[in-house]
């Protein structure tokens, strides 16, 4: 059973941290709405989705995938590079204690789960502006330790590791190449997003489906033409808030 966490949009979402977006008005009702279609959508491709109530104080705290990392063996609590963002760690904590073990990541390491990217035993992840040594070489030494190789890499022009490059399945990454080193993932076959969509690398794939944004067309196009379904979704306000996909839940399996 694929299981996800997901938070209900704040109120206060305008006063988001932006990094490398332009802030532009957010319709927070339509943000609501659009978050609420993106959870049927989950449902509707078999998740069961445990949704938390509103942080009304926390602007970013829809975006659970940044403090949580989960994985078979256990669940980290990260410590994002956005000093704001920090206080989101807790109620996810115990959201997730009762599927797994829960250990904390420490300053001096910043780590944030958009900067996380998995596959198989390969965890990518980003050196980013959210994202120091420290942060990373505590992840190794938490998920070394289960079979997890961590590969580090360099992001450029992005906020997340996960805003440049996600797994298709099947031995694919899609990837914008522009915005960070690809060298570490040399053994995947590399999928390049459509010229004219440089911020449609970030996807989901749930089963034999790619969820992904509304906004691109294009590439939607070259991930069918690969065999597989894509499901899209309008996150038209979200992504104002620098958010894709990825980013408004936390998926984690259990056993039948």
């Amino acid at each position: 059973m694929l299981h996800a966490l997901t938070r209900a949009v704040s109120r206060s979402l305008a006063a988001c941290e932006l990094t490398f977006a332009v802030r532009e008005t957010i319709d927070i009702a339509l943000a609501q709405r659009q978050h609420r279609d993106y959870v049927r959508a989950l449902e509707s491709l078999g998740v069961c989705v445990h949704s938390l109530a509103e942080e009304p104080d926390l602007p970013d705290a829809v975006f659970v995938e940044d403090p949580l990392i989960v994985v078979e063996e256990l669940a980290i609590v990260t410590h994002p590079g956005a000093a704001s963002r920090r206080p989101e760690a807790e109620s996810l904590a115990r959201a997730i204690a009762q599927f797994r073990p829960v250990r904390n990541l420490t300053e001096p390491a910043t780590l944030e789960g958009g900067d996380v990217m998995r596959i198989g035993w390969d965890i990518f992840v980003g050196r980013s502006t959210r994202t120091n040594d420290a942060g990373i070489c505590q992840l190794a030494a938490e998920l070394e330790t289960w079979g997890y190789v961590v590969h580090p890499v360099d992001v450029n022009g992005c906020l997340h590791l996960k805003s440049a490059c996600c797994p298709l399945g099947d031995g694919r990454v899609l990837i914008n190449r522009e915005w960070i080193d690809a060298a570490p993932l040399g053994r995947y076959e590399l999928v390049d997003v459509h010229t004219e969509e440089p911020h449609a690398a970030n996807v989901l794939r749930i089963g034999d489906t790619v969820l992904m944004p509304a906004a691109f067309p294009r590439t939607a196009d070259l991930i069918r033409a690969l065999g597989l379904a894509v499901r899209t979704v309008d996150i038209s306000e979200l992504m104002k808030a620098e958010a894709a996909v990825t980013c408004s839940s936390v998926l984690f399996s259990t056993e039948p």
